[in-house]
């Protein structure tokens, strides 16, 4: 039997009918009736384990159950979690994404339970100490451990072994002999709350007066504000004076960054605020580490959580402020599973909660702009950079006037620029957004192109480690010898730049400088990240090579000149955000130039300088340009004008795949307001081994889009060899 998730509350008196509808983090329609053992008192939200089959499974009470199956049917609620409850905001939350998102509501339920194991009380941790006793006979290694031990400190056993360069058996031998002694170390503290009042940096009259526009809306419930500065304007800290605010109340603050790679700088400066570091959510944290800070968030000691799109979803306790920091992003997009987009989400988080949110950026979406300038968000401006600092020149460079030497990708005019700034003894920023070392390699003798044999793309050079790769699978080659198609020795050529070929040319013209190269595939993990920036602030680089990850938030103070190798790549293809996107990222990178006191310089190369976006990124016309994109996107129905919605099937046998999109598209149903296109292969027809198709559905803004989809998906039945998902509001078309 099952329930609703719209249960408004929870009324378990003692004449009440002793069941309950639990919701289960599985994809089921909705909940499931369960009964409640005698005695027991169960509130909506609280988290039980319930039996499901022949397992058990953690699910979250939410109401009293609607069916009418006699009670000998149904089962019996095992365990309550004692003090683990999801407040009804986020129960609220559950449902709204599900309906918005076409999920079903156990499957978004998933993505907040998905630290199980931090519902129950952390296990003790137990240490050793020297024991009373000391065996008769000692081995030199036995020896080794008793003479650390003997400080009286208490040690975890394989940090024990490893002081005393010795195997974990020779320590359960001294354990179990009596020589060391079991001590259960104390439950790790709360977290230190951040200091609102500790000294902080002095705003300048923009600052301030946007920081108290800000300060203002910290008590009035739900509000959304868009905080527009220029690259350099200060904007973090002045969202800093709202954290300062909320702290001094009880809430909670969660602050959304796109990348971890972000993460580490941003944790400094927070930790220059406010005197201590924040609560970090990110795939990269320790699973102890993620059981404390998950069950913090919860019981609402972590009164700061700074973390990417899954911060969104966790359990707090007392939410009273969101900041979205870099809101434009696309990482913000969660594109499998539960596919949806943290800022839209954090937007409803907040209005649920009623609480303030802020979405902070220089180049704002056009979605959040357009509301910004037509009322609809508060529209907080910070025009200028901070102190003396002043934007970058911008000059376009023409490939097609200046075009680079043979095998070469940097024009005269930017070798130029690079070697005048090498003798002032500043430092560059070649920014190409592209990895590797070339992103196709052909055979000269037959024309052969090496792809992935598991996707529709091509294998991508990466020279430092031999080896072909295909950034979509992770299919990775030693760069074969002869071609595999026709067997032509020494013949097969890297064809076009990516940032190791770059650094190679560098090298070849700049051999006294300190060249480095920043991406995903050379800096592993947010410690490796932190020293490359570490190694560019305190002026250890000369030239930094690197992808879009040195685009946006690291603040250099050397750098003044930037570089863009190839500023046509991302406007390819027919996405419709695709000029959208170059422009942010190419006004986001030309913005870490000339941070400080040294005037910044910015070089774009370019075969179409004629195009508007490459004039509005020369003349700073951000405005402008965004104002011909919407009516552009006005026109062509495009979001935020129109409704877009991506249906995906995938499988492995391609045949089936077409016949399953084919019979979705001819029962579409029809519907004023909604075209439907497709199906088509999607961009990446071929991905880890499955066909790809796509139907992309059309609507104006007045149409409620998930109830189409839902009433249409449920006039098919797709096989179960084919996988179906369904991306509402995409912003990639992969």
């Amino acid at each position: 039997m099952t329930a609703s998730l719209d249960t408004p509350e929870l009324d378990l008196s003692p004449d009440a009918p002793a069941r309950v509808a639990v919701l289960l983090p599985r994809p089921l329609k909705g909940a499931y009736d369960y009964l409640v053992p005698a005695g027991v008192q169960l509130e909506r939200g609280d988290l039980v384990i319930v039996p499901l089959g022949a397992s058990q499974t953690i699910g979250c009470v939410l109401g009293p159950a609607s069916g009418e199956a006699p009670a000998a049917k149904l089962r019996v609620v095992e365990h309550v979690f004692p003090g683990a409850r999801l407040p009804e905001n986020l129960l609220r939350f559950i449902d709204w994404m599900a309906d918005y998102t076409v999920t079903p509501p156990g499957e978004v339920l998933s993505l907040v339970l998905r630290v199980p194991a931090a519902l129950e009380p952390e296990p003790p941790v137990v240490a050793l100490t020297r024991g009373p006793e000391t065996p008769e006979r000692l081995s030199p290694q036995r020896e080794r451990v008793l003479a650390v031990a003997d400080d009286g400190f208490a040690r975890l056993p394989r940090h024990l072994a490893e002081e005393a360069g010795v195997t974990s058996a020779v320590v359960r031998g001294l354990e179990a002999a009596g020589a060391l002694s079991p001590v259960e170390l104390p439950a790790a503290p709360a977290p230190r709350a951040p200091d609102p009042d500790h000294e902080g940096v002095l705003l300048t009259k923009a600052q301030r007066e946007a920081a108290d526009a800000l300060v203002a809306r910290v008590a009035g419930g739900f509000s959304v504000s868009l905080l527009d500065g220029v690259t350099g304007a200060g904007k973090t800290e002045t969202y800093f004076e709202m954290v300062a605010a909320a702290l001094r109340g009880e809430g909670q603050i969660l602050i959304l960054l796109p990348e971890i790679a972000l993460t580490v700088q941003f944790l400094d400066r927070f930790e220059r605020r406010f005197g201590v570091r924040p609560q970090e959510w990110h795939s990269d944290l320790k699973p102890r580490e993620r059981r404390r800070v998950y069950r913090w968030v919860m019981e609402g000691s972590a009164r700061v959580i700074v973390g990417a799109r899954s911060a969104l979803i966790l359990p707090y306790a007392n939410l009273s402020l969101i900041i979205v920091d870099e809101e434009h992003e696309q990482a913000f997009k969660q594109d499998e599973g539960v596919i949806y987009h943290a800022r839209d989400m954090a937007v409803v988080r907040a209005m649920l909660a009623e609480v303030p949110i802020v979405l902070s950026s220089a180049t704002p979406s056009l979605e959040t702009w357009v509301n910004a300038t037509s009322g609809r968000y508060h529209h907080v401006r910070l025009p200028a950079r901070h102190g003396d600092a002043g934007m970058p020149a911008v000059e376009l460079v023409d490939l097609r006037a200046a075009p680079p030497a043979r095998q070469e990708w940097l024009s005269p005019l930017l070798h130029l620029a690079i070697g005048e700034t090498l003798k002032q003894r500043e430092q560059v920023l070649l920014f190409l957004n592209r990895r590797g070392y070339a992103p196709l390699t052909l055979c000269r003798a037959c024309g052969h192109r090496l792809g992935c044999p598991h996707c529709s793309a091509w294998l991508v050079e990466h020279r430092y480690l031999a080896r072909l790769k295909c950034h979509h699978c992770g299919y990775d080659v030693p760069i074969p010898k002869t071609c595999p198609q026709c067997g032509a020795k020494e013949t097969l050529a890297a064809s076009g730049p990516g940032v190791e070929r770059v650094a190679e040319e560098a090298r070849a013209h700049y051999p006294g400088a300190l060249i480095a190269v920043a991406s995903s595939d050379m800096l592993r993990g947010p410690r490796q990240v932190q020293a490359a920036i570490e190694a560019m602030a305190d002026g250890g680089t000369d030239i930094l090579i690197g992808t879009q990850m040195v685009a946006k938030g690291h603040h250099f103070p050397l750098l003044t000149l930037v570089g863009v190798v190839d500023a046509d790549i991302g406007l390819q293809g027919g996405d419709p955000r695709a000029r959208e996107r170059t422009f942010q990222l190419l006004h986001q990178v030309a913005g870490r130039a000339g941070r400080a006191e040294r005037r910044g310089r910015v070089l774009i190369q370019t075969t179409r300088p004629e195009d508007p976006l490459m004039k509005a990124l020369a003349t700073g016309d951000r405005d402008g340009f965004l104002a011909l994109e919407a009516e552009d996107r006005r026109v062509n129905g495009f979001p935020p004008f129109g409704r877009l919605a991506a249906i995906l099937l995938s499988g492995r046998e391609e045949a089936l795949v077409m016949e399953t999109a084919r019979r979705l598209r001819a029962a579409a149903p029809l519907s004023l307001g909604v075209e439907v296109w497709g199906p088509a292969p999607a961009a990446m027809a071929r991905l880890r081994g499955e066909t790809r198709v796509r139907l992309l559905v059309q609507a104006e803004r007045r149409v409620k889009l998930s109830d189409y989809i839902r009433t249409w998906l449920g006039l098919v039945q797709v096989p179960g060899k084919v996988r179906l998902s369904v991306d509402v509001d995409p912003v990639s078309f992969l």
